[in-house]
């Protein structure tokens, strides 16, 4: 399960609040605009409770959230006019309320409630449910209250608790009541935890964990940042384990060990049997082939073509494996149901192959370090040839048989490899030098600006990034989707021809076209004026720092060189070639040079990226490559006529 952080809003009154006297409120209203002056609205008070106890032997598990949110501007009715809260088969709703405190302290309740699914694609189980609603008379100095109470029916599956909102949150509060035959462990993860107050209170039979966080600033999205969790501070907490009403002490998810109890419990009944059908296909598919590489290697193959990559949970049926039979009959399914037909297919090939629990990179959680279902939000195949682990994800239809997934490079996969051993191994990161972008452009001078011809190599991600987008173009609009991956120069570019070569294999592939670009080069008299930096990368990408402190994500490590050749006219000489440059530091870098061979000018460009993910003590060092390659994209070459 990928744990999302609802961008939607719960509320309710802090003990006391309606008591106050509307001067007293409005005196709150004025202090609250002054410290948040540039804010619509401001969470006041934001409080989670779990009661955590035992009953018939077994772990139980309530909850109650309590918010509430301050509007300040007359803006925020225009964005924040809807709010709701979630649940599930796994987080039974028991009771909700809603109302609106106005300015002038009247309670205006909620009267209409409207529960929808909630759908997301990427989840690895998802029979979320919304219940959506709009607060009256929303204004400035009124308050939005909300309070939910629900029953946890699986304890396994308690979500994180996340501090910081969209907007700041004055007081954001985690208080966890639980009995004391039960040890409850918990990690601090995210940036500016440090700010986050632990304390323990035994009152009782139980142990009260509270986590204050006040003044919280709002979280600030950017595009290219990770999943929220690596960077938002939020407390992961569980049940390690429980003393059991004959005083037996019961492991729950103590280790690593307890986890796999819990994920083997999901699949050791699936595929006891393999279908002729399936059986016929994987005999087909493998007559004639004696090595184990081969067959799995077609396998994979057949799967990514013929099986559709489809999400649709429901309850349990987010954690087990649809059987590999019903998959192949219906030809589609989700991660789960990928990972099921691709080991029982490898299976049957005499390829020994594994159901593998593992997160996206939009995850920083790891098996080593949290044992906990949250860690893993997608499912792959694992195959063993002599000894050589290689992962297998069928809901990517281009990934190259051997390569990493690009979306679970670096993370931690569970394996499992019978119902009491399993294996935890770290997937690899695919080097930068297999991730190739060469990108050639020959140019020449003509009387209303420049033509030229292009050819772009592809190899590792890039190529089959490439082959995805091959896969769902409209053959309409492919021109047009063309002429934006070839595109250069100017908003001008006009592309006149072009071909894709594809290869054998779908980790490489060239593109060629041919292109016009009128008003381009510049004539002056005897002169030609002409900035041979077609592209300038990275203009506008500098990193605010030292404002930001969210990092930066890259999909994947890579080189790109970009070669710019321009034909000489006859009769002209280059009468001015700009001056090229290196620069490199430990995060990244460049290069640029020019050179003439003949009566060919030549630039050539190189970018290199080695990083996954760039943190906030990197940005400095980012942005000076920046102030030393924006000057170059100025300098302009000149030809003159003898």
């Amino acid at each position: 399960m990928k744990n999302k952080k609802k961008l939607f809003i719960f509320f309710t009154a802090v003990a006391g609040l309606t008591a106050c006297s509307t001067v007293l409120k409005a005196q709150n209203f004025e202090t609250i605009r002054k410290q948040f002056p540039d804010e619509k609205a401001v969470m006041l008070n934001r409080t989670l409770e779990y009661n955590i106890d035992l009953k018939n032997g077994r772990p139980n598990v309530e909850s109650h959230e309590q918010q509430q949110i301050e509007y300040l501007l007359g803006t925020a009715t225009a964005f924040m006019g809807k709010y709701g809260f979630s649940h599930s088969d796994f987080q039974q709703l028991v009771s909700y309320d809603a109302y609106t405190l106005t300015p002038d302290n009247k309670k205006l309740k909620v009267s209409e409630f409207k529960t929808g699914t909630d759908k997301e694609s990427f989840v690895f189980y998802d029979d979320v449910k919304e219940t959506t609603f709009n607060f009256p008379a929303i204004e400035p100095g009124a308050i939005g209250n909300l309070q939910v109470s629900w029953n946890n029916t699986d304890p396994h599956l308690l979500s994180p608790f996340y501090f910081t909102d969209y907007m700041p949150v004055v007081n954001s509060e985690l208080k966890i009541t639980v009995s004391k035959d039960i040890s409850l462990k918990y990690h601090l993860i995210g940036q500016d935890t440090s700010n986050v107050s632990v304390s323990v209170e035994s009152k009782h039979h139980n142990n009260i964990y509270t986590f204050l966080y006040k003044n919280c600033p709002a979280d600030k999205r950017y595009p290219d940042a990770p999943g929220f969790a690596w960077y938002s501070p939020h407390i992961v907490f569980y049940i390690a384990n429980y003393k059991d009403d004959k005083g037996n002490l019961v492991p729950y998810l103590s280790n690593a060990d307890d986890l796999y109890r819990l994920n083997y419990s999901y699949i050791k009944s699936v595929n006891q049997s393999i279908s002729p059908e399936l059986k016929h296909i994987v005999d087909s598919l493998t007559t004639g082939l004696t090595r184990p590489d081969d067959k799995a290697r077609k396998i994979y193959r057949w799967v990514q073509q013929n099986i559709k990559y489809v999400a649709f949970e429901d309850g349990m049926g987010g954690f087990v494996p649809r059987e590999a039979s019903l998959v192949c009959s219906r030809r589609f399914g989700d991660c789960k149901d990928m990972a099921s037909i691709l080991t029982e297919m490898n299976n049957a090939a005499g390829v020994t192959a594994y159901f593998t629990w593992i997160g996206t990179r939009d995850l920083p959680y790891k098996f080593s370090q949290v044992p906990l279902p949250i860690v893993s939000n997608h499912m792959i195949c694992t195959i063993n040839l002599d000894g050589k682990y290689i992962f297998l994800d069928g809901t990517d239809p281009t990934c190259v048989f051997g390569l990493t997934p690009a979306g679970i490079q670096d993370k931690e996969a569970m394996i499992a490899i019978n119902d009491k051993e399993y294996k935890i191994l770290q997937v690899p990161v695919m080097d930068k030098s297999k991730n190739l972008v060469t990108d050639t452009t020959w140019l020449e001078l003509t009387p209303t600006g420049i033509k030229g011809k292009i050819k772009k190599s592809l190899s590792g991600y890039p190529a089959m990034d490439m082959y995805g987008k091959l896969l769902y173009w409209n053959s309409r609009n492919i021109k047009e989707d063309m002429k934006n991956e070839f595109s250069r120069g100017s908003n001008k570019f006009q592309l006149d021809t072009f071909s894709v070569e594809r290869k054998p294999v779908w980790d490489e592939i060239s593109l060629t076209g041919e292109f016009t670009l009128p008003d381009y080069a510049k004539k002056v008299g005897k002169e030609y004026y002409l900035n041979l930096n077609l592209f300038k990368f990275f203009e506008h990408e500098e990193i605010d720092y030292p404002k930001r402190k969210v990092p930066v994500e890259s999909s994947f490590k890579s080189v790109r060189k970009y070669v710019t050749m321009l034909k000489v006219p006859e009769g002209y000489a280059v009468s001015y070639l700009p001056q090229g440059k290196s620069f490199h530091n430990n995060v990244w870098g460049f290069d640029l040079k020019y050179e003439q061979k003949g009566n060919w000018v030549i630039l050539k460009q190189e970018f290199d990226n080695d990083d996954l993910t760039l943190n906030s003590d990197e940005f400095e060092a980012w942005n000076k490559v920046l102030q030393n390659l924006f000057p170059l994209y100025k300098e302009t070459l000149s030809l003159t006529k003898n």
